[in-house]
């Protein structure tokens, strides 16, 4: 299955570690990845950009009006990136609120409220990624599991379990 994703944030929200995520959870099952990142003014809160292609491709940078999901991270993100869905793609956007009918691609989902609520304001990435799992077929929320596990492991448990938390409760969101 070829898919083309585009992850989109701000500096200190995680976007390189559930890019990285997804890759090691689709190569673990064989499949082809190439990734791509811009880190902008990542340290001063600037928008940080991934491309992450899924099967057989020859380049890692996504076109305009070729992405099958756009995960955007900060909502004002989504009008610079939303050219880079195709038209039959999704966007998954942390939001507190849905867009207009125009914007019918996008899919909220308010994951700074779901990560203040649970008290684990550092998860706001994996709950968006659990959203997006559940919106598209690129990878199991199993394969993404193992994939945190061993990103995490030796690390305080509180931690796993509350990057476990995170991915099932935006999973669950969405479905």
């Amino acid at each position: 299955m070829n898919q083309q994703i585009v992850i989109s944030g701000v500096g200190g929200q995680g976007v390189l570690f559930i890019t990285g995520l997804l890759a090691k959870a689709c190569m673990a099952k064989g499949s082809h990845v190439l990734t791509s990142e811009t880190h902008g003014m990542a340290q001063r809160g600037g928008t940080v950009i991934s491309h992450l292609k899924i099967g057989d491709y020859a380049s890692p940078l996504i076109r305009p009006g070729n992405a099958d999901l756009l995960i955007v991270l900060k909502s004002e993100n989504l009008a610079q990136h939303r050219d880079f869905l195709n038209p039959r793609g999704k966007a998954v956007v942390n939001a507190q609120t849905t867009f207009e009918k125009s914007a019918s691609t996008a899919i909220t989902l308010d994951a700074d409220k779901m990560a203040e609520d649970e008290n684990n304001p550092g998860s706001v990435n994996l709950y968006m990624l659990g959203g997006a799992l559940a919106v598209t077929q690129v990878c199991s929320l199993y394969d993404v599991k193992e994939q945190i596990k061993n990103r995490l492991q030796g690390k305080p448990e509180a931690l796993l379990t509350g990057a476990l938390n995170a991915l099932d409760k935006g999973y669950n969101q969405i479905i």
